[in-house]
């Protein structure tokens, strides 16, 4: 059975804001890595738009950029979305009973599926249908923004914290 873990960067206010901070590179490459071992990603409409970027290869990346951008084509996507119409490659629209649609996604496959975007991971947290929240913690603070947690506050159990990138903690919790 797969398992749904929804993780972002953070701010010490709870924020995420991909233009205002990002990972550094151990940070990155972390991502990197993790995209790699994967079975997919599971995104809402916006984050999924964002993350259309990295579909096409650029003259100007980095190494470290096309070593994302090919962990990230290869792996399989789906969309929720009510307005879209089409995807993009190795993704697969989905906008029925989202319940029954991810759950049969979970119990097809053996693995982790990222979750993004704190917009869908509310609607599959109020669901429960999220296992494992992941929360890298940056040293800044924003004031403002979209917060990690957009709704629903399940009961959470720390189950690790481990310092990612000098600066950069991850916090791991599964629901109580």
């Amino acid at each position: 059975m797969a398992k749904l873990v929804f993780g972002m960067n953070q701010s010490l206010d709870g924020y995420v804001d991909y233009m205002a901070f990002g990972p550094g590179p151990a940070l990155f490459r972390h991502f990197i890595e993790q995209a790699r071992g994967q079975v997919g990603s599971l995104y809402g409409r916006r984050l999924y738009e964002i993350m259309s970027y990295w579909d096409e290869d650029r003259p100007e990346w980095d190494a470290a950029r096309r070593d994302f951008a090919a962990a990230w084509q290869a792996q399989l996507k789906w969309v929720v979305s009510r307005t879209l119409t089409s995807v993009g490659p190795n993704a697969t629209l989905v906008g029925g009973d989202i319940e029954a649609e991810i759950g049969a996604l979970k119990a097809r496959l053996i693995g982790e599926i990222q979750v993004g975007g704190p917009g869908l991971a509310r609607s599959l947290a109020e669901l429960g249908l999220i296992d494992e929240y992941r929360l890298y913690l940056h040293p800044v603070v924003l004031g403002r923004g979209t917060p990690f947690f957009a709704g629903h506050r399940p009961p959470l159990r720390l189950t690790a914290a481990d310092l990612i990138d000098g600066d950069v903690i991850r916090l791991t919790y599964v629901p109580a």
